[in-house]
């Protein structure tokens, strides 16, 4: 067997499985971003903000609840903000129109609290 390749118990590569994993990975982050986005959408128009929406809107959001500066905001990775915005986003879903950018995903996908 050439170096670097192992066969896994379905008898492909472990460098195909390897980029199974890596793909699924990436969309999962890429659908959560996207969630992300749509929450800010959400948090616009329920603060009623005129001139910011997606993540755009959820970073002036965490500015003015908390009072932080903008380049502190900005400085935090999706999985930061995600997690600042957890307990808000627990029983918010995405709307059903955002979901059919990821059709293949179920419901229960998109159900931020479950």
């Amino acid at each position: 067997m050439p170096e670097g390749k192992t066969i896994n118990a379905r008898g492909g590569s472990g460098e195909r499985r390897m980029a199974d994993i890596r793909a699924q990975l990436h969309f999962t982050s890429g659908a959560l971003h996207f969630s992300l986005e749509m929450f800010g959408d959400h948090i616009a128009k329920r603060e009623g903000y005129k001139a910011h929406d997606g993540l755009e809107a959820v970073r002036f959001y965490l500015i003015n609840k908390h009072g932080w500066l903008p380049r502190d905001v900005n400085a935090m990775s999706f999985e930061e903000i995600r997690f600042l915005l957890a307990e808000e986003m627990h029983d918010w879903t995405l709307p059903i129109e955002a979901r059919e950018s990821y059709p293949h995903l179920g419901r229960e996908a998109w159900e931020v609290g479950s």
